[in-house]
């Protein structure tokens, strides 16, 4: 395991020194090198499908479906910001090894969700970049089993609303345009913004449990967020919305890096533990 960067420049640099670049397995070797890792949580079975828990093995579960584009990203390279939330909420965090584009193009990833949210029964979903686009899907198609959603930089559209995909692409050390679309093809084939959960923002919003989301001011996935809170409040649904300045996509994988990072991680678990009383209550 990779030691954590320390402060804004040294992750500048770290991210520098890992380009995710070239073929699906090079990209996932060198985002495992990337995101440092964490501690290695209990393996677990839900659903037929490979997880990881971090945290204890009672409590209204967190499931968190990890980022990369669904080409890479495992419960290894999000250990370290799972962990780090169910220290937070006091409850466990589960991460699936759901499968990968372009061995399993979709819907093969949310097949994997929601058959480990089946086990669960209910749960919290968390999810990151790509992986957010999968919880949204995932409540969007069961809404009555997740009880609060927690977004961050989520993929949400894909028909061309966004503005901030090209035009922040030089901003973003994590993601650009053309590397996010290269993604996508592998994941949804050539024509991503014709493929049924692509968007989700083009979705049913009105059944979705509580939202927060969060998004970096230089992100190439910004008018993601934007457009999405616009949309959820248009549909009446209760959002709470963060935007975060001087970061960059998925600030999250590295809580031992960034005061930033903690505060974030800090805010969704005061909404999830939050939200979870207050659906015991009702």
């Amino acid at each position: 395991m990779i030691p954590a960067p320390q402060g804004w420049d040294a992750l500048v640099a770290h991210i520098g020194a890992h380009p995710v670049e070239g073929a699906p397995a090079d990209m996932r070797a060198a985002f495992e090198a990337l995101s440092c890792g964490g501690p290695s949580g209990h393996p677990m079975t839900l659903g037929g499908i490979e997880c990881r828990r971090h945290g204890p093995d009672r409590g209204h579960p967190i499931l968190w479906l990890h980022g990369g584009g669904l080409v890479f990203g495992s419960p290894a390279s999000h250990a370290a910001g799972a962990s780090h939330l169910s220290r937070l909420t006091g409850r466990p965090v589960i991460l699936p090894a759901y499968r990968l584009a372009p061995e399993h193009p979709w819907p093969a990833p949310l097949e994997d969700a929601a058959a480990v949210l089946r086990a669960l029964g209910r749960a919290d979903v968390v999810g990151d970049s790509a992986g957010g686009m999968l919880a949204l899907n995932l409540a969007q198609g069961d809404s009555a089993a997740v009880t609060a959603l927690g977004l961050i930089s989520p993929n949400t559209d894909r028909t061309g609303a966004s503005l901030t995909r090209r035009a922040q692409s030089d901003l973003d050390l994590m993601n650009d345009d053309a590397t996010d679309l290269r993604l996508a093809r592998m994941a949804f084939g050539e024509d991503p913004a014709a493929r049924d959960g692509a968007s989700p923002l083009q979705g049913d919003l009105s059944h979705l449990p509580p939202v927060w989301i969060t998004a970096a001011t230089s992100e190439v996935l910004l008018d993601d967020t934007l457009l999405l809170v616009r949309a959820l409040g248009l549909a009446g649904r209760p959002v709470e919305a963060h935007v975060e300045p001087g970061l960059c996509h998925m600030w999250t994988l590295w809580p031992n890096a960034l005061d930033q990072t903690r505060r974030t991680y800090a805010s969704l678990a005061e909404f999830l533990n939050r939200t979870t009383a207050e659906v015991r209550e009702t």
